[in-house]
């Protein structure tokens, strides 16, 4: 009997737990209300904003390396239907963009180089700021250069990158090719004054370090940041039909030679830091100084074709201090006019200017 009226009692107790939970309420309820209509004020209720976390300053290695205010630009593209040479300007652009698919090993022209494309070395054509540009080109030749002694000319400079860096032979001066590239180069410099390098030029001339150049931190460098595109080999990426590369080879038979601009540190840290890896501009550079340095290192380290250069610097105090072949007018070493470190050469070679 006692058992059977248990739930009752139970649900009796839930009902009055209810009505005492209502009730406190209500009275809560009815006192706030009471509370304010007399002038009272209820306590602010606080609130945490959400907010971004706090920023972090940009490493200033990676801000621009130089500002983009007065930077040289390429002419407008577009603008080209207005010259006469038009047709010519279009060929020598289509060269320098492509030029193993007309002059590498399987070119439809010639057959003259190994298989680079001079844009490889000289970006977007020769329009990119710090891309190794054609901005001075036909403000500034000819010109005596102090690597052979001679004054040289344009069509000269182009069969130059032909020897050196296409490790290939020369075209001929009267060619329609050679023409081409020289109406193409000039029209890139049309609005420069004679004499004048603009801003932009060239390559970026990246501080020396106070230690040499580290091949083996370059090869993690070179692993984190350059395999992707140019393969753990360094052996580049073919194009689809065999006639070029997309990305090119940085060692071996097809690459450039030992008498290439870019087989000296400076230039190849140079160009990378403002340029490299993909995507990176001299607005927004990826690489610290000692990583561009490191990875040209490593990069320049590697076999490559050589080239005959004993004619180079016939002047052997002009030789630049990352010249990596003697003789020298200092008692330096080749590995240290190679790696680095190069502060003390151009001091001995100051002090001895001065005695």
């Amino acid at each position: 009997m006692k058992e059977s009226f248990e739930p009752f009692v139970k649900l009796i107790s839930l009902m009055v737990s209810l009505l005492l939970i209502v009730a406190t309420f209500t009275a809560l309820v009815i006192g706030t209300v009471l509370y304010i209509s007399e002038g009272g004020k209820l306590p602010r209720i606080s609130f945490v904003e959400k907010t971004s976390p706090p920023m972090i300053a940009e490493d200033p290695e990676f801000l621009a390396l130089v500002s983009s205010e007065g930077m040289w630009i390429a002419p407008e593209w577009s603008s080209v239907e207005q010259e006469a040479n038009a047709d010519m300007i279009k060929y020598g652009r289509e060269l320098i963009a492509n030029t193993s698919e007309y002059l590498g090993p399987n070119g439809k022209v010639m057959k003259i180089s190994n298989g680079m494309n001079c844009q490889n070395c000289h970006l977007n054509a020769g329009t990119a700021p710090l891309g190794n540009n054609y901005a001075a080109v036909s403000t500034t030749y000819p010109k005596v250069r102090a690597r052979s002694g001679q004054s040289e000319d344009i069509p000269k400079r182009i069969n130059d990158c032909f020897e050196r860096s296409l490790n290939g032979e020369g075209l001929p001066i009267e060619s329609k090719e050679m023409q081409a590239m020289v109406a193409y180069m000039e029209w890139l410099g049309k609005d420069v004054p004679k004499g004048e390098t603009p801003k932009g030029a060239g390559i970026y001339a990246v501080a020396f370090l106070e230690r040499p150049a580290n091949p083996v931190a370059g090869k993690r460098v070179y692993d984190n940041q350059c395999a992707s595109c140019h393969m753990e080999d360094g052996q580049g990426v073919l194009r689809f039909d065999g006639l070029g590369y997309t990305y090119p080879p940085l060692w071996g038979d097809h690459s450039y030679n030992d008498g290439a601009g870019l087989y000296r540190m400076s230039r190849f840290a140079g160009y990378v830091k403002a340029n490299m890896p993909l995507g990176a501009t001299y607005e927004r550079p990826m690489l610290t100084d000692e990583q561009a340095w490191d990875v040209a290192a490593y990069v320049n380290s590697m076999a490559r074709p050589a080239k005959d250069i004993s004619n180079d610097w016939p002047d052997i105090s002009k030789k630049p201090v990352d010249h990596p072949f003697g003789p020298f007018t200092d008692q330096f070493t080749e590995e240290q006019h190679k790696f680095g470190p190069f502060k003390p050469i151009l001091e001995a070679q100051a002090m001895a200017k001065n005695q």
